[in-house]
């Protein structure tokens, strides 16, 4: 069974809700964001489409009851649960594991800071 890490980003309250803050995670552009109800999720900050890091500066909203976030260039929507492209079944962004522990800190938490492709 492998060890799960916890890796501490930022406090929950340094998080504005509904808009995208950007970390860097061992050398990649990762964008948080905070949705109020739903939790904190963690996505590539490239976009594939538009192939800038934009993504942190995309808008959270729903598809059908399921958080996404748009793309502030193409339009595009993904998944902040999947990372998967509504409008391209062909294009997905990276997603990692996150949430808030005990001290009110967003941890990204992942065996060896593993993520999810879609």
């Amino acid at each position: 069974m492998e060890q799960m890490t916890q890796t501490a980003l930022c406090r929950l309250d340094e998080l504005m809700p509904n808009i995208g803050s950007i970390v860097l995670i061992e050398g990649e552009q990762v964008a948080l964001f905070f949705v109020p109800d739903h939790g904190v999720y963690a996505v590539q900050d490239w976009d594939p489409i538009g192939q800038a890091y934009v993504m942190s500066r995309g808008i959270v909203g729903d598809i059908d009851g399921e958080l996404c976030i748009a793309s502030p260039l193409y339009k595009q929507h993904f998944s902040l649960i999947t990372g998967q492209c509504f409008e391209n079944d062909q294009v997905c962004l990276k997603v990692w594991p996150v949430g808030v522990n005990e001290d009110g800190r967003v941890c990204l938490y992942s065996s060896y800071l593993k993520f999810q492709r879609c």
